[in-house]
């Protein structure tokens, strides 16, 4: 029975939460090794509680994460859906809108450009902004500029084809062949590519992914549905079929 009250004991401080007004110190040596003996013979015995407690954890998180996620939504949602400065795929006019977060150099985004392109083909009433997020930095931030400098010259769509359909790495040399070969003035998209206008639209999309927790690409927005990851086609368009379905909070 001794044993039992003192496991009771243990456990019951094992559970108290972090703010409990527990001191250590009223505890002898004697005592706080004896209460580590028995929390630690409790967890050696019944391992499945830290399975169950990194599972909390990772819940807790998650829920953490979705609320910093809608509450960014909401107070950035025309700079997610409408900001001038980004390329609309599709049909500008449509009335949903999906979002995508990417880096030229991402391997799960070049994965994800052929449902891209399959729901551009296929949906007429979708529109799709795209955001570069060149997180790998170096030439993908290279291929950034030169895309959002691509709009300048009406080619943004044919370079951002082109920079996907690339066989391995892009690299700045590959993006300016990709950039000549669908028409673009090279030497006008490089001046352009400095621009304040490409600097700012490059730190807006960073701060953004920010608010949204985005810690890679791609990431896709799909009025208040958050896709954190390559998802297949069907994903996608079961995801557009439910907002349909329910309507668009902020679409």
């Amino acid at each position: 029975m001794r044993r039992l009250a003192r496991l009771a004991v243990a456990a019951t401080l094992v559970s108290l939460p972090l703010s409990a007004p527990v001191q250590a110190a009223e505890f002898s040596d004697a005592q706080k090794a004896e209460i580590q003996a028995i929390v630690k013979d409790y967890l050696v015995q019944n391992p499945q509680i830290l399975r169950d407690m990194a599972q909390a954890l990772q819940e807790a998180d998650r829920a953490a994460e979705d609320k910093q996620r809608g509450e960014a939504l909401a107070a950035n949602k025309d700079a997610m859906f409408k900001d001038e400065g980004d390329f609309v795929a599709g049909n500008p006019k449509g009335k949903i809108t999906l979002v995508e977060f990417f880096d030229y150099n991402c391997s799960y985004c070049k994965h994800s450009f052929p449902s891209v392109l399959s729901l551009v083909e296929k949906d007429k009433d979708l529109r799709i902004v795209l955001k570069e997020l060149p997180i790998f930095g170096g030439d993908s931030d290279y291929a950034a500029r030169a895309a959002i400098a691509a709009k300048a010259q009406g080619k943004y769509w044919e370079l951002h084809q082109a920079l996907f359909k690339h066989e391995g790495k892009v690299t700045a040399a590959a993006v300016d062949e990709a950039a000549k070969a669908v028409g673009i003035d090279v030497a006008k998209m490089k001046a352009d590519m400095k621009s304040d206008a490409v600097k700012a639209k490059l730190a807006q999309n960073e701060v953004l992914a920010r608010a949204m927790a985005f810690t890679g690409t791609p990431a896709f927005v799909l009025d208040d549905v958050v896709i954190p990851g390559a998802v297949p086609l069907e994903g996608l368009e079961q995801t557009l079929k439910d907002v349909r379905d329910r309507g668009c909070k902020f679409c």
